[in-house]
């Protein structure tokens, strides 16, 4: 197999719960815990999962916009998380992100042409008038005129945001791009063009994806491997065709029951979860998912499942498995 572009180990983020009249440490919230996969370049890997599992977390601390509490994360053998500030700039050429909300992700008192043009001088690339027509290119390419540059964001629509979101994360010529939700803000015609433009866009620039979104028919479009990930931990990770035609943990499953058929006539049996999503600050004991699984047995409440290899790329962390 060929070497990872990315590598990430026991990645884990806890942020402290401080209380009493002192301010004191009293807990913390764990919202990644013990995160471990692999990124390959060309490919693009979808994360899913509810609200409140840690997916855009996890994104933060990839790019070391957030520390980590522990574990580690390599980028082409380059340890990411032990970089000071200083190294993690250089390294943000080849490392971007395309944020959830495009309107509040882009400085509103720049231009267009300014916001584009401005990892460029952060990066000390080109002269004036090569950064100049270097943001017309972009403009073109993610399909926008180049007359927009002179144009603020509040003058766009959601979809040209978005496209000017990513024409500003290809500015440095990244090898990874992080997509936090990318589409999540969108109307679904739309939806599909960003799309469809991502995947027009990595064939052309050879890019990386992590793809994370709640949306699984949206992950189902673009990814090649998909993780799954519940209350800070993957639970599920294998080829993205194998998790949607063979789910293995009954979390995935749970969620693939809950994606609605396009023949109105279809009947298919729907497993509905019961109880709430428990707090990432008292996340139960052994497997995080059995206070809600419906194949829980005894040892799924005492002991933490392995991340176990059950066919070859697919990996679960689950008891029945093991």
């Amino acid at each position: 197999m060929t070497k990872p572009l990315l590598k990430v180990d026991k990645l884990s983020k806890h942020f402290p719960i401080n209380g009493g009249v002192f301010g004191r440490k009293v807990g913390a919230v764990k919202a990644v815990n013990d995160l471990s996969f692999e990124v390959y370049e060309g490919e693009t890997l979808g994360i899913v999962g509810e609200s409140g599992c840690g997916k855009s977390t996890m994104g933060r601390l990839l790019l070391k916009l957030i520390d980590a509490t522990e574990g580690t994360v390599s980028f082409q053998d380059e340890q990411l998380l032990s970089k000071s500030p200083k190294e993690m700039r250089k390294m943000r050429r080849e490392l971007q992100m395309v944020f959830q909300d495009p309107y509040a992700s882009l400085n509103p008192r720049m231009t267009v042409e300014r916001i584009l043009e401005e990892p460029l001088i952060v990066h000390k690339i080109g002269n004036k008038e090569q950064r100049r027509q270097k943001v017309k290119t972009m403009l073109k390419i993610v399909g926008l005129d180049e007359a927009y540059g002179k144009r603020y964001p509040h003058q766009f629509s959601g979809g040209q945001r978005q496209r000017i979101g990513i024409a500003r994360a290809l500015m440095t010529n990244p090898k990874l791009i992080i997509a936090d939700e990318p589409v999540s803000a969108l109307d679904v015609s739309i939806q599909s063009q960003i799309l469809n433009l991502l995947k027009d866009l990595q064939k052309e620039f050879s890019l990386t994806y992590i793809f994370i979104s709640h949306d699984l028919g949206v992950v189902r479009h673009i990814s090649d491997r998909l993780g799954v990930m519940y209350l800070g931990s993957l639970v599920e990770l294998a080829d993205s065709e194998q998790v949607y035609a063979e789910p293995l943990h009954p979390y995935t499953k749970a969620l693939l029951s809950a994606v609605p058929l396009p023949d109105p006539e279809a009947v298919k049996e729907q497993i509905v979860l019961k109880g709430d999503l428990p707090s990432p600050a008292d996340p139960p004991k052994g497997c995080a998912f059995h206070t809600r699984c419906p194949a829980c047995f005894e040892p799924c409440k005492v002991k933490k499942p392995a991340w176990t290899e059950v066919k070859e790329g697919h990996y679960v962390a689950c008891h029945l498995y093991q």
